[in-house]
């Protein structure tokens, strides 16, 4: 779980310049995602301070998972929100869920994070390369083993980002298709293959 009382306030970190004791807190938990990002793109911090407690949580834990450190997941859930503020008004809706634009933005922060650390093998681009994914390994990727998370880091590029947005993030097929621009049969494909190679890669490892 995200420590948000490692803050003050949380929306003091995001809303650079703001006073967030003044904050009325207009925006409701009802409001539809589409609402709150078209007021947030306004400048309106209400709106904005309510997506930020929706998914802050989901942006976290998918940081978390790919920077084991603590201290370091929460410094880069911080700047992702942060980053977010300062560019919601180029936020173009696609019909994908709005957290899925926060998951790239993580993605790219936590790319930034390993190469000030000349530590970018986790992130290493390659080609994607079929039956149903094993119901064990699906359970043990929700457990968040730490072996489990290490074969998880050697997956490459589509492979990891829909291992990671369907089993620790959350995401639906279709909220994955729509996210990464490919169909729903494309993205089942890629996690058959990405389990796949995770059982491979435990296998070997236990060898």
């Amino acid at each position: 779980m995200y420590d948000t009382s490692l803050q003050s306030d949380p929306v003091s970190v995001i809303l650079e310049g703001s006073q967030p004791e003044r904050l009325c807190y207009l925006a409701q938990s009802s409001d539809s995602e589409y609402s709150l990002v078209q007021r947030a793109a306004r400048r309106d911090q209400n709106a904005f301070a309510t997506l930020y407690e929706r998914y802050v949580e989901r942006v976290f834990r998918h940081v978390h998972y790919m920077v084991p450190d603590r201290v370091d997941a929460e410094d880069i859930t911080q700047d992702v929100f942060v980053k977010a503020w300062k560019s919601i008004q180029h936020y173009r809706w696609t019909g994908a869920p709005f957290v899925s634009w926060l998951i790239a933005i993580a993605r790219n922060a936590i790319v930034d994070h390993y190469r000030a650390r000349k530590n970018l093998r986790h992130f290493e681009p390659t080609d994607d390369a079929d039956a149903q994914p094993d119901p064990a390994l699906s359970m043990e990727l929700r457990m968040g083993s730490l072996d489990l998370r290490e074969a998880v880091m050697k997956l490459k590029g589509d492979k990891r980002k829909v291992i990671i947005m369907r089993f620790i993030d959350g995401f639906s097929h279709e909220e994955i298709a729509k996210a990464l621009n490919k169909s729903e049969g494309a993205v089942r494909v890629i996690q058959f293959r990405a389990l796949r190679e995770l059982r491979r890669i435990m296998a070997v490892g236990e060898e």
